[in-house]
């Protein structure tokens, strides 16, 4: 029976966590920075820390991992001013991809994807980012640094991306996670090829097994990416002044890579259907030639029988019942006769 959600009943904007602690402590990293300034600090949930703001032309950072503490959680969206509807939807981790504007902020649900190999079955993780003018705040349910990259284009101060604003963070920071699931999509389709090598080869359960669950994954990674599709193009079609025209060329950009990774997915799910119908196939011909063989060795003991139950009967005369050489004459005939069936069995291409 499914588990009934913990925050059912509750009115709008109840902050109940819905999912289950993967995290000891709550890890807190710090970024500020502009074009020539850069402060980093790490903190865990037990430490004291003063969330705070800085100038508007400074972008501050907080990357909050582990989304159990549903106290710290109201207290960053009590100093920052964030709606309520914003601190419910960042812990209750069944929630699908979508873009949500509001007065003060912008809101973004995305899943960030991990495939096991050991167990060929993609993972999901949610991801809240909120953001308005000089300020970013993302939320992880595990420890894992998912914005490592984009971390290190701030620590380096390459790019653009240390003279633009938090609209563009937010976009690297997608970036990040959409060009992670080309990685995934390519792990899935070396199984998908080891799998159709194997196939090739033998036909059994394990194969068959390894086939359906991979179609699950495929189906999990769709619900996480198709609805991430439409919150990237309202992103991108977006007119909110904390959206500036210079980052929506970049952010259309991400709306054709969401595409890809959609028409990527529907290939991978084509592909193993493919294989399913070859599965089938290759069951149904293995099938066939051994009925195949065993109709023609069927067909050869048929008249062999009949020869010996002709001769197996018990009347006192017959004429070649107490010829000296019958038996061998019989014998020597049933053998022309299975040799001239497989003879002809080969000219038919039957063998």
């Amino acid at each position: 029976m499914k588990e009934k959600r913990k925050s059912a009943g509750l009115p709008p904007g109840s902050v109940v966590f819905t999912g289950s602690q993967k995290v000891e402590k709550i890890s807190i990293h710090y970024l500020q920075y502009d074009a020539d300034f850069l402060d980093e600090k790490n903190y865990d949930n037990h430490a004291k820390i003063t969330f705070h703001q800085s100038a508007p032309e400074r972008i501050d950072w907080y990357d909050i991992r582990g989304l159990h503490d549903t106290q710290l959680i109201e207290a960053i969206g009590k100093t920052f001013n964030v709606h309520t509807l914003v601190l419910e939807d960042i812990v209750d981790v069944d929630q699908r991809p979508k873009f949500e504007e509001y007065e003060k902020g912008i809101f973004i649900i995305i899943r960030a994807l991990a495939f096991d190999k050991v167990n060929e079955v993609i993972t999901t993780e949610q991801v809240g980012i909120y953001f308005r003018k000089g300020l970013v705040l993302t939320f992880q349910e595990t420890e894992s640094d998912l914005f490592e990259l984009a971390r290190q284009r701030v620590q380096r101060g390459r790019g653009r991306i240390r003279t633009r604003g938090a609209d563009y963070l937010v976009y690297a920071l997608l970036d990040v996670i959409v060009d992670n699931y080309f990685l995934v999509l390519e792990e899935v389709d070396d199984v998908i090829e080891s799998l159709e090598s194997e196939l090739l080869q033998h036909t059994d359960n394990s194969i068959r097994e390894r086939m359906h669950h991979l179609k699950i994954a495929l189906l999990a990674a769709r619900k996480s990416i198709a609805p991430l599709r439409e919150a990237i193009s309202r992103f991108a079609k977006s007119e909110n002044e904390l959206i500036e025209d210079s980052s929506t060329v970049f952010i259309r950009d991400l709306y054709d890579h969401t595409i890809q990774i959609m028409d990527l997915v529907e290939s991978h799910r084509d592909t193993l259907n493919g294989l399913q119908d070859l599965h089938l196939s290759e069951i149904s011909f293995r099938m066939n030639q051994v009925m195949q063989v065993l109709t023609i060795i069927t067909t050869i003991f048929v008249p062999l029988s009949f020869l010996a139950g002709m001769y197996g009967m018990n009347f006192d005369n017959m004429p070649e019942l107490h010829y000296k050489y019958g038996y061998f004459i019989l014998v020597s005939f049933m053998f022309l006769l299975a040799g001239g069936l497989l003879f002809w069995f080969r000219t038919k291409k039957w063998l």
